[in-house]
């Protein structure tokens, strides 16, 4: 079953989506496309390597991957600065032709826009398979909710579900454990979200809980860090 969805347009020029059913949109008003760079490649990748140079391939896990906006800019990070990306991702409500060929990221940046195949290819690449998509990035999507899911160890999880006012079940303290246990020694986990009980279960299930500055019309987001020493 799809999603109901419309395009919209956010501050930024970008477009989001807004889910009908869920009164709810894929991303921030004040800007898609600035939103997903600053919580998920800044805040998120660029920390992780910042800790971890040269320590290759680097394993993304995505919860959510929506309009695909996340993918397609890791994997434009990934081939800019030619390091190899495994990514997986997860999303039980696929977006149709109809709506993700109207997107328009490829417009946000003239330095990037020769990368616009690849977010065509993303959304093409069939579901529950995997392989490269180009020569950096390897990429595999699952037709699947959170909770059903087979998670792979990661370096780098992107928590992009829907807000938990509006899909409380997927920020529940067990798929967090689920998620928390997938993740590697020295992982990271970025999202939007600052949540108060959010960020206290990520606190109890061992995670250094940080909350920097959010992007455009937020006061700050949330990262938590595993522990590089796992107990024997």
């Amino acid at each position: 079953m799809s999603a109901k969805v419309k395009i919209i347009t956010t501050e930024d020029g970008s477009h989001s989506l807004y889910h009908e059913d869920l009164k709810e949109t894929y991303h921030s008003f004040h800007g898609a496309y600035r939103e997903s760079l600053h919580v998920f490649l800044i805040y998120g990748l660029d920390s992780w390597l910042a800790r971890n140079p040269r320590k290759y391939p680097i394993r993304i896990f995505e919860v959510g991957f929506g309009t695909g906006l996340n993918a397609w800019l890791t994997l434009v990070w990934a081939e800019q600065n030619q390091i190899p990306v495994l990514y997986h991702t997860i999303e039980p409500f696929p977006l149709e032709k109809d709506i993700y060929s109207q997107l328009n990221y490829i417009d946000q940046n003239d330095a990037i826009w020769h990368y616009h195949k690849y977010f065509e290819a993303l959304h093409k690449l069939p579901w529950n398979e995997g392989g490269p998509v180009s020569e950096y990035f390897n990429f595999k999507k699952d037709q699947v909710k959170l909770e059903d899911a087979q998670l792979y160890p990661s370096d780098v999880v992107f928590f992009d579900a829907f807000a938990p006012s509006k899909q409380p079940e997927l920020w529940a303290k067990d798929l967090l454990e689920k998620v928390e246990k997938s993740m590697r020694p020295g992982a990271v986990l970025t999202t939007y979200c600052a949540k108060g009980q959010f960020k206290r279960d990520l606190k109890e299930l061992g995670l250094d809980v940080q909350n920097p500055p959010g992007p455009p019309g937020k006061k700050e987001m949330t990262r938590a860090w595993k522990s590089e020493i796992t107990e024997s």
